[in-house]
């Protein structure tokens, strides 16, 4: 894969909810088209990863690394894994040169953490970053039902800034299996972050 130039530099965090794949998806298309991906995969996502998919990720950042390198033909200066106490690394910092960042699937757990500003890990640490420079910050929670909590902490974060893109997958593209209905979520987000893609169809076309 060719150097990456002029492309975005973008945030993708994991967390322990429901929807890995989303996620996963996500990932590969960033990758894909030779953006730059600071990787965060909870602990909690690690399992989840496990039961959802057939997927083999290693906890220890630096296999995930290597593997996921190979996996997608690419190097250490488009990929990043990060651990969840890696308190050195760029996006630590609003010095950082990430444009934005996206939590998919976001558990209501790391949301509420978010918005009270915990900042107890790196993905949390990182949001923060994210929402004080006032850079985009894409949270796609798994919940169904929300309680008043989460709708709160959603609107909390609404107001805030951040993007609240649920994973509601429409059907209006009549998709006809998992990965169509993956595809239509990891579309939309890139939507949101300015970032071209032909997944999916827009309404109309």
């Amino acid at each position: 894969m060719s150097t990456v130039q002029n492309k975005n530099t973008i945030i993708v965090a994991i967390s322990g909810a429901s929807g890995v794949q989303y996620g996963i998806g996500l990932l590969e298309q960033l990758l894909t088209h030779e953006h730059k991906v600071y990787l965060l995969v909870t602990r909690a996502a690690h399992v989840v990863i496990s039961m959802e998919t057939e997927l083999s990720w290693p906890a220890n950042t630096h296999k995930l690394q290597e593997q996921l390198c190979l996996r997608y033909g690419v190097n250490d200066n488009q990929l990043k894994v990060c651990g969840e106490a890696e308190w050195t690394s760029p996006i630590a910092s609003g010095s950082s040169s990430v444009d934005a960042m996206v939590v998919c699937p976001c558990s209501m757990g790391t949301l509420s953490s978010i918005a009270v500003g915990a900042s107890a890990n790196l993905l949390e640490r990182a949001a923060d970053v994210i929402l004080k420079e006032r850079k985009k910050l894409i949270l796609v929670p798994r919940e169904t039902p929300f309680s008043d909590i989460h709708l709160e902490n959603m609107l909390k974060l609404s107001r805030m800034g951040a993007v609240i893109l649920p994973a509601n997958p429409g059907f209006y593209n009549k998709p006809q299996s998992v990965e169509d209905v993956i595809d239509f979520m990891v579309a939309r987000i890139l939507d949101h972050l300015g970032i071209k893609q032909n997944l999916q169809p827009r309404w109309g076309e």
